[in-house]
């Protein structure tokens, strides 16, 4: 099972590592155009993206846990059903992000408290990355499809490949052909549409012997859509949620200042570098939790779920290990500004901790995917978010920043202990009973 695990997780966590690696260089390219409104900007715009495509997660997540079933029964028809569906329903999404982006731009600044410098360079960042939307949410499905089809290689293929081109295009654009935050948004938009390309290219390698189960016309109908939609409705407000604490710890933090904002942009980017390991073992979850329910092989997923926990715990240790170690090199890596790095040391203690209050979190989050628990999946985040807001409010007063840090830890609590309490009942006898 360890092998089964690593297999698994190993492609992932090796494409997980470009991920932050591509958001640190762009904070650090921006940290070096000149002030930190720069920073500001990346992190303001970032966050009207995670708003727009967050939402969409669930077409990576149901995806993932439905075709992870369907490969374990071996039913390869229902398989394509699921991508051709997720496709359709991206492309359309996308369709009307492009509709409403002036509306949500406009919408957005009325509600996002931040300098006028801050804001026009993420008006223009804003601008051009928008135009990414239909390969950036197709990049979604195939993502998760590939998981659930137990092939993390395709992935792993495709995310280097957008993260390097997306890192070299935007120091190219951003600093060789100096256009500044600019850059930095074509960058992202070259990257996104030849990541698409490259997907399909090579979901044509790998299965083009099975392309005689695509049926475009009769999977997208509403009637053989409904299932897709009614799972995908639970995961779309499970997205809302977690993007609802995401982007309200960013916009939070925008009313203390530009200094302490990008504090907090370089903190929230160093709490989740970590995380990019433990997601690789959460999507070999996803993928055997989905794959052993469908074989209704409860043994064998008993025994994933073991493994799967041991691993995150040893990688929770190494990792606030790490973060001892380098210490405040940390902030100097992603920033020159002395008045950030000497800001973000108050804030340092929090970044030791997050391993340990998310590492089960992070975990549960794939498993309970695989095994497409999502009306439990919702409740979930349902919770953990309003305890990040009520927790944030209630310490304001007496913690200044501080309080949004430990309101984020409390959420990940919430969601520890909530899916912890369900695992039975909504993993364990799926297997036993399907």
């Amino acid at each position: 099972m360890n092998k089964k695990v690593l297999k698994l997780a190993g492609p992932s966590i090796l494409a997980n590592i470009t991920v932050p690696l591509v958001g640190m260089v762009d904070v650090a390219i921006a940290g070096r155009l000149g002030d930190a409104a720069s920073i500001g900007a990346i992190a303001v715009s970032t966050m009207l993206f995670d708003l727009l495509y967050w939402n969409m997660g669930f077409l990576r997540v149901g995806t993932g846990g439905y075709a992870a079933q369907a490969y374990g029964r071996r039913d390869f028809k229902d398989a394509f059903r699921v991508l051709v569906q997720a496709l359709g329903t991206a492309i359309t999404a996308a369709l009307f992000i492009w509709a409403i982006q002036f509306i949500y731009l406009e919408t957005a600044f009325l509600i996002v408290d931040t300098t006028p410098a801050t804001e026009q360079l993420a008006r223009t960042y804003f601008n051009i990355r928008i135009w990414a939307a239909p390969a950036t949410l197709s990049l979604f499905v195939f993502k998760g499809w590939f998981i659930g089809m137990q092939n993390t290689v395709s992935p792993m293929v495709v995310d280097v490949s957008v993260n390097v081109i997306n890192l070299l295009s935007s120091i190219l654009f951003a600093v060789g052909l100096n256009m500044g935050i600019a850059g930095i948004a074509l960058g992202t938009l070259v990257a996104q549409y030849l990541g698409l390309i490259l997907s399909v290219t090579l979901m044509y390698l790998y299965y083009r012997k099975l392309f005689h189960y695509i049926q475009v016309k009769g999977n997208l109908k509403l009637k053989q859509m409904k299932n897709f939609f009614v799972m995908n409705g639970n995961l779309f407000l499970r997205s809302t949620s977690l993007l609802l604490v995401y982007a309200g710890f960013t916009s939070i933090s925008a009313k203390y200042g530009d200094n302490l904002l990008a504090v907090s942009t370089i903190m929230m980017k160093l709490m989740l570098l970590y995380s990019y390991f433990i997601d690789g073992f959460a999507y070999a979850g996803e993928a055997l939790t989905g794959r052993y329910i469908g074989a209704k092989d409860p043994n064998s997923l008993k025994k994933a779920i073991k493994v799967l926990f041991v691993w995150t715990f040893i990688i929770a240790a190494v990792s606030t290990l790490a973060y001892a170690v380098a210490d405040e090199s940390l902030f100097r890596l992603m920033t020159n500004n002395t008045l950030v790095v000497e800001a973000a040391k108050a804030y340092f203690p929090w970044l030791l901790v997050v391993p340990v209050f998310s590492c089960v979190a992070f975990i549960l989050d794939g498993i309970f995917i695989g095994a497409t628990a999502s009306a439990a999946i919702r409740d979930t985040m349902l919770l953990s978010a309003a305890s990040f807001f009520a927790t944030y409010y209630l310490l304001d007063s007496k913690m200044g920043l501080h309080a949004l840090f430990a309101a984020f830890m409390m959420h990940l609590v919430v969601r520890t202990v909530v899916m912890a309490f369900m695992m039975k009942k909504e993993v364990v006898t799926k297997a036993e009973n399907a």
